[in-house]
């Protein structure tokens, strides 16, 4: 507490006490002008602390816009720190040494004089972040896996298999303990790998404000990225669950026979469609014996469909989940119409090492005589199948119209 709140308290107490004293001793005169003493000091220290109360919320709100400006302020800086060093790097001009302070160097190789590594610059974590929320959008599968973060270039994890639900064995009383069967346990090792490519932006972008080259950058980054998982996790797919493994489909009770008997019933409970525009067309039109469309609304979200009033259905474009052609190119006899159905996230796990790293040249092949500057985008991930028996991948065989 204040020490001027503190005083004043305390003589609050000591009037009470006197107050006290004076009627037991019968010195009603002198009580009655002691309470009346009280009252006055009592009144003066709640106004006093009153208007200390209200200094000190003053000062912690000032306090706290402080610090969020502060945080704000530094979180420009280093993206601006980002952008001037990337300017550096393609200038061949000195970096400014405030700039290295606050940026997040990579340590894969000693820095060269300028202070750059061989290894590229870090993406600070604040555009690493837009990169993955813009990554997300769209076509993007990689909502539908696992995505697990790693620290480690490699690496194992133990997935236990046959898990069959077995009962403990009656035990009598005094009797001895059967051995149960002990957990089987199957290792999926991860390696991750070195992803990347070249952007080749013009010299006037570079010249441009932060906040556009940011834009620039995050917005290819991110596609680049999507279109990378997609790839990845349509081939973990078509490799784990396709080839001889693959059911034929002709109506939709050949859906229900996938969902009812050949996956897990803990599996189905969690399991989504994933299919092309192709596939989602036939299945849109598909009825019952009744005339009942299979397909109904999402109630909680118009736009999304439930196969059988319980499997979201995931539609993504024919350019990225491609139906199969049958015959001629210029003339098919038939289309297979892909459908993944089950728990991905179950299935498939991408090993993230969430790292974005950039290098830039404008003397590589053709880039100085057009006056290019080529960014090298690199980041490092690796995807495995986890469990087996999570999808099965079904195909509709159509004839052309």
């Amino acid at each position: 507490m204040n020490p001027e709140l503190l005083k004043m308290l305390g003589a609050i107490n000591a009037k009470k006490e006197e107050a006290r004293k004076l009627v037991l001793e019968n010195k009603m005169d002198e009580a009655k002008t002691a309470k009346a003493e009280l009252i006055e000091l009592q009144n003066k220290f709640d106004i006093a602390k009153d208007l200390f109360d209200e200094q000190e919320n003053t000062n912690q709100q000032v306090v706290a816009n402080q610090v969020k400006h502060k945080t704000e302020d530094e979180g420009k800086k280093g993206l601006n720190a980002f952008v001037n060093i990337l300017k550096s790097a393609v200038t061949k001009t000195t970096v400014n040494e405030d700039d290295l302070k606050v940026y997040n160097m990579m340590t894969e190789a000693d820095p060269d004089a300028q202070g750059l590594s061989d290894g590229g610059l870090t993406v600070p974590k604040d555009i690493r972040t837009q990169v993955k929320e813009l990554r997300r959008a769209a076509d993007a599968l990689e909502p539908l896996v696992n995505v697990e973060p790693v620290t480690t270039l490699s690496g194992s994890r133990n997935i236990e298999v046959n898990a069959d639900e077995v009962p403990f064995d009656n035990v009598d009383e005094a009797a001895q303990f059967p051995e149960v069967d002990t957990p089987k346990f199957r290792n999926i090792s991860y390696k991750v790998l070195k992803k990347g490519g070249i952007l080749k932006v013009t010299r006037e972008l570079l010249q441009d404000s932060a906040e556009n080259i940011l834009g620039y950058l995050r917005k290819w980054i991110s596609k680049k990225a999507r279109v990378t998982r997609n790839f990845l996790i349509l081939a973990e797919l078509e490799k784990s669950f396709g080839g001889d493994k693959v059911k034929e489909l002709a109506d939709f009770d050949d859906f229900k026979d996938v969902f009812n008997v050949q996956l897990d019933p803990s599996i189905a409970l969690t399991s989504t469609v994933l299919t092309n525009q192709d596939g989602f067309n036939w299945l849109d039109k598909l009825k019952d014996s009744e005339g009942n469309y299979i397909l109904q609304k999402d109630p909680t979200n118009a736009t999304k469909k439930l196969l059988f009033g319980a499997y979201p259905v995931k539609v993504v474009s024919n350019k990225v989940l491609k139906s199969t052609i049958e015959g001629p190119v210029d003339a098919p006899t038939a289309y297979k119409l892909p459908f993944f159905m089950g728990d991905l996230k179950e299935a498939i796990t991408i090993f993230d090492r969430e790292t974005l790293s950039i290098e830039f040249s404008n003397e590589a092949g053709d880039l100085w005589g057009k006056d290019l500057t080529g960014v090298k985008v690199r980041e490092r991930l690796d995807i495995k199948t986890v469990d087996e028996e999570a999808v099965i991948k079904g195909e509709v065989t159509v004839t052309p119209n």
